[in-house]
């Protein structure tokens, strides 16, 4: 029965679900009209919130780039294949492969997200070359899977944002320490149930061999470095690009300060962080700059995706926010509750606002003021109502094509591949997390 409504899933998209460009579009269109429905705003107003909103994810847009390319170059150095070899190797099977990439996904982005969408990626590619007769599509939605935990973890924004002195809300509920959120008795509990039965769930949506969908990876750095410039290596310019030793004295400036971060505040990952740090060690590892921009060429080409639509999600959360429709999405949510609901309808509700405002930070400040005020009047656990809205603005990205580009573009897939398997693991997900919430 389960595969039976895993093929109508994958079915179902596969008919549907237009590219991640066209969902961007279709969105747009979706809360033009919602806006002026549902909050009574004029068409024009509803332009100026999209325009105003447009560029509002510009540096955010930046770093995403960054790490995807930073990352995609770290993986083409010989150490970090090798690394990722030995890896696939503990995978003979194409149950085995599905299995390892989610239980690495689910660990990476519980770490952190930007990191773990990259390696957990990275990883689907390696199998794919490794394993024989595995499905493409389902070891790409697997690795993408796991970033569901993200905001459980420890680079969850919400979690650390109300453990911060002098945040936007301090006067509402204080400062939450990460022992009550992060680090709570349901949030572990949640995080292992997911961890534990993720994996197994993917397995079972592995498709009858006769219906796998099996991809050629093909190294696209190998190609790259084969079809270099053989230009005169006598000269003072091809003699400076091809110097390990420039390449190792900057590589030691920005080791000293990665260290030196870390000395500083802890194992404290952020998206800069981690980038400068995927650099760095690109950079050394490649060996020499010719090398390294060699590399970058060839990933800055996965990252088109991203460039092009996340200024239309900005444009959508421009909207949303100051049309008012966010809250009156949390507002519907709060007049139905009561004081044993109200966690679990606010994880449901910031699922629904997700869909639409793709952004931890985003949806935190746009969320949060409305739902802990209600909270402190219902006598409920600030700190579960903030990791409901946490955990719903994780779950619904598995159905979220925004976050998937990074997965996509790595490892050359569309969106309607892989997102019928992601529809399964939302719901059994979701069931997880929403028991969670109710038990505790």
């Amino acid at each position: 029965m389960f595969q039976a409504l895993t093929n109508a899933s994958v079915r179902m998209v596969q008919r549907y679900l237009p590219d991640a460009f066209l969902f961007a579009v279709i969105l747009t269109f979706i809360v033009f009209v919602a806006g002026i429905a549902v909050n009574g705003k004029t068409p024009m107003e509803m332009v100026n919130f999209w325009g105003n909103g447009f560029w509002g994810l510009l540096s955010f847009t930046m770093q995403m780039v960054l790490i995807l390319v930073t990352g995609h170059a770290l993986a083409a150095t010989e150490v970090c294949k090798k690394g990722l070899r030995a890896i696939a190797s503990l995978a003979q099977t194409p149950g085995r492969a599905i299995v390892l990439v989610t239980l690495v996904s689910c660990v990476a982005n519980w770490i952190n997200w930007g990191f773990g969408l990259v390696i957990s990626a990275l990883l689907a590619r390696e199998l794919a070359k490794r394993v024989e007769k595995v499905d493409y599509r389902l070891l790409v939605a697997s690795a993408y899977g796991g970033f569901v935990v993200w905001h459980g973890g420890l680079a969850g924004s919400v979690p650390l944002t109300i453990a911060t002195e002098n945040h936007s809300l301090q006067d509402v509920i204080g400062i939450i320490p990460t022992s009550e959120t992060m680090f709570s008795p349901m949030n572990l509990t949640i995080l292992f149930a997911i961890i534990v039965i993720l994996p197994l769930v993917n397995r079972m949506m592995l498709p009858a061999e006769k219906d796998r969908i099996i991809y050629h990876v093909v190294d696209h750095e190998e190609t790259a470095a084969a079809a270099a410039s053989t230009a005169d290596e006598n000269t003072p310019a091809v003699k400076m690009e091809n110097s390990r030793v420039i390449s190792y004295l900057i590589s030691a400036i920005g080791f000293v300060y990665v260290i030196a971060y870390f000395a500083k505040n802890g194992f404290k990952l952020n998206l800069d962080i981690v980038s400068l740090t995927f650099m760095f060690l690109g950079i050394f590892l490649h060996g020499t700059p010719r090398k390294y921009l060699d590399a970058m060429g060839e990933a800055i080409k996965t990252t088109t995706g991203i460039v092009v639509q996340f200024p239309f999600y900005a444009g959508i959360i421009g909207m949303m926010t100051a049309s008012g429709l966010a809250a009156s999405i949390s507002q519907w949510f709060i007049s139905i509750s009561t004081p044993t609901t109200f966690p679990l309808f606010t994880f449901w509700s910031a699922g629904l606002v997700n869909i639409f405002i793709p952004s931890g930070g985003g949806q935190w400040a746009v969320q949060g003021p409305i739902m802990l005020p209600v909270a402190t009047e219902l006598g409920v656990s600030h700190a579960k109502v903030a990791m409901a809205i946490a955990w719903g603005d994780a779950w619904t990205n598995l159905i979220q094509p925004f976050w998937a580009l990074p997965v996509l573009a790595v490892a050359g897939l569309g969106a309607r591949d892989i997102m019928g398997y992601c529809l399964m693991m939302l719901f059994v997900t979701g069931a997880i997390i929403s028991l969670g919430f109710l038990l505790f």
